[in-house]
């Protein structure tokens, strides 16, 4: 019997005993890892050194006592603030050194995945998405072709399929690819609309066209003007369309635009409606815009960057009725689905038209000889050459979540939105932007301290208040306690702009952000 035991035990007590040893580091480098000569153990214990870094980062963002972002100014960190040094050496440092980076660009960055982390669309820390992205760059993979890259794409397939459904398109009918992000993903809309009207683009140029005009709300992302100046149409030609208090596009306002500008000799192609606004999380009436684009024969983009993941919500998915009348979507998981950056889709209605668009056939990517179906050869359909592999932590974690957990997830970051909703109007010293119930993630307030509330309306007191916001957050980030973003809109001072798409945010820390506002505010 103990004879028997013996190995098992041996086998069991070995590794254990090995990993306690520690590796000096000190006098290790890069050259010493895989697939240097014997490497295979210094590169186990490397990276599991950087694993532990990174556990202990995770571990600490998700605890409330714990800091936001450790702030120091630019000159503060490019001055090699405690041994942090920016600078490129010409000679290799030791392993140690670079573990010390690892934990220093850590230390100084900022805690996305902090539950009190309120500033941007895109927040939270999901570890199974985090493993995604760690098998991802493992691989190292390219999606351009599917001898490259074979499960990926056929999971980039699945995806997109899914996420064409749940758009509400027919089985026969859908397409796309994911993008480095919205901004892309809308530019690739403005691409297909321009090639679908006018194909000979692709050869002739912007010369052989009429001028061109296109159409989106003034409360829309500035990547719509932006993908404008990219492509040569030019961004006195992308029309920003009048919306009403609560952020909407106003459709009959965008009818007589289009009215206004054929009578100009410009030909209209193009509207951008939007789900779910960066500023108010507004939703344009999309059936609307669906019947004036279906009049005029205009193509008709959804930017549902922000607003797309309502559509797995049965509570919420009725906010985008009509998106399924749309000729194509961006819509953003790295964003309210909370997927690890970046994940951006660009779906299209028409199957066939982005590789129409943007084939070039290069014959080193994509012979038509090989032994596989080459349809499968995706990268003709994008403007890029090389691609990143987005798709697979997207995946990964609809497959442990189910469309039921990613459900769950945005409903409680908008109950969340509503729990602060209702916290603003119980109190007289904060005022909501706008009086009517957030529609989506994002709410709007100010905040004014006992110092100002005796001052009459006025030019003096909006003055005060504009400077208000800009030095609670300052003051907010030199603490760490919490980050929330700020800003003006047409004719409105400065306002706080709370984003609540992070799973990890509760009630408390609602609570915590505005007794912070009134804490740092109230002596001003």
């Amino acid at each position: 019997i103990i004879k028997k035991a013996a190995p098992r035990d041996k086998q069991q007590e070995n590794p254990a005993v090995k990993d306690r040893k520690p590796v000096d580091f000190n006098s290790i480098y890069s050259k010493d890892l895989l697939p240097a000569f014997g490497g295979e153990e210094i590169t186990r214990k490397f990276l599991q050194e950087v694993s532990n870094i990174l556990w202990a980062y995770i571990h600490k963002s998700n605890q409330r006592n714990s800091k936001v972002l450790d702030f120091h100014h630019p000159h503060q960190l490019k001055a090699g603030l405690e041994g942090l040094n920016m600078e490129l050496p010409d000679q290799p440092e030791t392993l140690e050194q670079i573990l010390v980076d690892c934990r220093d660009t850590l230390k100084y960055g900022v805690r996305t995945g902090h539950p009190r982390f309120f500033n941007q669309l895109s927040s939270g820390l999901d570890v199974v998405g985090l493993a995604g992205e760690w098998l991802t760059s493992t691989a190292n993979s390219n999606m351009f072709t599917y001898e490259v890259s074979p499960v990926f794409v056929l999971m980039e397939e699945v995806l997109l399929k899914k996420m064409q459904n749940i758009v509400g398109w027919l089985e026969d009918e859908g397409d796309g690819i994911f993008c480095p992000g919205g901004t892309i993903s809308n530019l690739y809309s403005i691409l297909l609309a321009r090639y679908h009207f006018y194909p000979e683009v692709k050869t002739r140029g912007m010369g052989a066209l009429p001028q061109l005009a296109l159409f989106t709300s003034e409360h829309s992302h500035y990547s719509l003007k932006k993908s404008a100046a990219v492509l040569g149409l030019g961004t006195d030609n992308m029309v920003m369309v009048k919306c009403d208090e609560r952020g909407k596009m106003i459709s009959a306002e965008l009818e007589a635009a289009i009215v206004s500008t054929k009578k100009k000799g410009l030909v209209p192609i193009y509207v951008n409606a939007t789900a779910g606004t960066t500023v108010y999380g507004a939703f344009d009436p999309l059936n609307d815009i669906a019947d004036i684009c279906h009049r005029h024969s205009l193509w008709m983009h959804v930017d549902a960057a922000w607003g797309g993941g309502l559509l797995i919500s049965d509570r919420h998915r009725m906010k985008l009725q009509g998106i399924e009348r749309a000729w194509s979507v961006t819509w953003n998981p790295h964003k309210m689905m909370g997927v690890p950056l970046q994940c951006s889709a660009i779906l299209v209605k028409k199957r066939g038209l982005l590789k129409e668009c943007n084939e070039l056939g290069a014959e080193y990517l994509f012979q038509k000889d090989k032994h596989y179906d080459v349809s499968y050869d995706t990268g003709d359909k994008s403007i890029q050459c090389g691609r990143h592999v987005d798709a697979f932590k997207f995946w990964l974690m609809w497959k442990a979540k189910g469309s039921e957990g990613f459900e769950a997830q945005i409903n409680k970051c908008l109950e969340n939105a509503e729990y602060l909703y209702d916290q603003l109007q119980r109190r007289t010293d904060f005022k909501l932007v706008f009086d009517s119930k957030p529609e989506h993630c994002t709410v709007c307030f100010w905040y004014t301290p006992p110092s100002l509330r005796c001052l009459p309306a006025g030019p003096e007191k909006e003055a005060k208040l504009h400077q208000l916001a800009p030095w609670i957050k300052a003051r907010m980030m030199e603490k760490g306690s919490a980050m929330v973003g700020y800003q003006p809109l047409g004719g409105k001072v400065n306002f706080f702009r709370c984003v609540l798409s992070n799973p990890a945010t509760q009630q408390e820390d609602i609570d915590f952000l505005l007794d912070q506002i009134v804490q740092l505010g109230q002596y001003l």
